[in-house]
């Protein structure tokens, strides 16, 4: 195609018109004005269709973001050793940094490391990247990374890593930019286990944590708990590039609907997590745009083993029976999800069990399963709450389901607030959401290993747990894929949580906001969206 560029316009006037579509000119006004300048209204056209590409693609800095999540408490933590929520790893990836970050993909890289290196897969050595400085000013050291990962291995600091930390036999300063860390067996998955966003490092010795003093893209100016956070940009970042944004504000709007106006009406600019009934609500307006991705998001039904009517495996089993799988993805997501076999390891996982087919819906059998376990007709209860993704939808679908089989489930709804730290874990029966995780051995670490700091369900397998330790060390692809695989297989026939279907994960945000991805590590870019998005106009 011919270049409709006049021969009196220059690289300097481009920039010109995209210096005037950021300030807000209108279509109007950019035409005026290419006409002032000699140019012609077909060659116009093509200039600002350049133009609006260019500023499209190119990060603009400025402005105040505002973005709600969907579930926050009291609770809420600027320790990410603490972390549990969707918000609390938003503000951890803001204020702080990991030693790598995973991009989408899968691939690890580099952030506060330069490199990390080892020969076999035990002993690795870190260098630190120079002269990055935490809020306060001071610099970042070996001592402050030794400090940051040892704490998770502290039982006084609880720490939803220890597990996962307690991998780490020693951890030195070999001087002030490297650091090595033993392994008590190999671990090839090092490098994608730090970067978890527990695993952010802090200065030596922190223990106030009404503030955060990271080393991250966004200086905390408020932290008010259950609330909302105002972060502001950090003029010292030692990326060089980056964030974008002058500031931007992060809080809860539980109620789904709610959530989904603010970003409608032009209140907020992002609205993470939207229930996929929602969807109908955002097509077809141009100014709000969803972005969809599937990384291994699930919603789970819990029942805990130690605890009536958990303790009989009749139950179990009949539960998983009486679990419609295809009215939760077809109706209650939209078809925005695929059906999951009630194990953790999605099929975007390379380790993922293709040969374990997911339970039927059976009714009858369920109820056969639960006269036998002698609980047939009674009201149990179930707790669900939109603290969890669709979980007052799920828990719909088993009271429908349970009343074919002569179950009169008693759904018991209770409020956000509260409910990581009051119900999940503690109730007999409930529901939980698990953000995706980027390794097989850091899901059962953390959810299935019979010390697992979130073990949902309350299962213990001395088996399972030694089986953990082998694959981890293995360096055979093959047998490695092999053990996980009968991992899966145990987990969906013996352990009390029933995944149905591994959800896409849904964020409407405006269309003046740029520059979201999809991460591995879930939504919102795995909840790093702050750090890496702008504002158009």
């Amino acid at each position: 195609m011919k270049d409709l560029k006049p021969n009196n316009w220059t690289g300097r006037d481009d920039a010109m018109v995209e210096a005037a579509i950021r300030r807000g000119a209108s279509r109007r006004d950019l035409l005026k004005m290419l006409m002032a300048s000699g140019v012609a209204l077909s060659a116009g056209g093509s200039l600002l269709l350049r133009a609006g590409q260019a500023v499209a693609q190119t990060p603009v800095t400025g402005g105040h973001l505002k973005a709600a999540g969907w579930s926050a408490s009291t609770a809420d933590t600027l320790d990410p050793a603490k972390a549990s929520l969707s918000t609390d790893y938003t503000r951890c990836c803001a204020f702080y940094n990991r030693l790598t970050f995973l991009e989408e993909g899968s691939e690890v890289k580099m952030e506060l490391a330069e490199s990390i290196e080892t020969t076999d897969g035990k002993t690795w050595q870190i260098r630190l990247k120079p002269d990055v400085t935490f809020h306060d000013g001071k610099t970042l050291t070996a001592s402050d990374v030794v400090w940051s990962l040892k704490r998770h291995q502290d039982p006084a600091v609880g720490s939803k890593a220890a597990a996962i930390a307690g991998q780490m036999a020693e951890i030195t300063a070999v001087d002030d930019r490297t650091v090595s860390i033993v392994l008590a067996a190999a671990n090839a998955d090092l490098p994608t286990i730090l970067s978890l966003h527990h695993f952010m490092i802090l200065a030596e010795g922190t223990s106030d944590f009404s503030k955060a003093n990271g080393t991250g893209a966004f200086l905390c100016e408020t932290f008010e708990p259950g609330v909302r956070s105002i972060g502001t940009r950090n003029p010292n970042y030692f990326k060089g590039t980056g964030p974008y944004l002058d500031s931007f504000e992060y809080f809860a709007i539980s109620d789904n609907n709610a959530r989904v106006n603010a970003v409608l009406s032009g209140d907020i600019h992002l609205a993470a997590a939207i229930n996929p009934r929602s969807m109908r609500m955002i097509e077809g307006q141009d100014h709000v745009v969803s972005a969809i991705s599937t990384a291994g998001n699930y919603t789970n039904l819990n029942i805990r083993l130690d605890m009536a009517p958990g303790d009989k495996a009749d139950f179990i089993k009949g539960m998983k029976y009486l679990m419609n799988r295809d009215a939760i993805v077809n109706g209650v997501l939209r078809g925005l999800g695929e059906v999951a076999n009630d194990q953790p390891v999605s099929a975007m996982d390379r380790y993922h069990n293709p040969n374990l087919k997911p339970r039927e819906f059976d009714p009858e059998r369920a109820k056969a399963l639960f006269e036998k376990a002698g609980v047939l007709g009674q009201a149990i209860p179930i707790v669900t709450s939109d603290a969890a993704n669709s979980a007052i939808d799920y828990a719909m679908v088993v009271q429908q389901a349970g009343a074919q089989a002569g179950m009169p489930f008693k759904i018991e709804r209770v409020p956000s607030d509260g409910y990581w730290s009051n119900y999940w874990l503690k109730a007999p029966i409930h529901f939980g959401n698990i953000n995706p995780r980027p390794t097989p051995d850091i899901l059962f670490s953390l959810l299935y290993a019979s010390d697992a700091p979130w073990n949902e369900s309350h299962y213990k397998s001395e088996k399972f747990d030694a089986m953990l330790v082998e694959a981890r060390g293995l360096l055979d692809e093959e047998k490695r894929k092999a053990i996980y695989w009968e991992m899966q297989e145990m987990i969906a026939a013996e352990a009390g949580t029933i995944i149905p279907a591994y959800i896409s994960n849904v964020d409407a945000h405006s269309s003046k906001m740029k520059g979201m991805r999809p991460n591995p590590l879930g939504g919102q870019m795995g909840y790093a969206f702050a750090e890496y998005v702008w504002l158009e106009g």
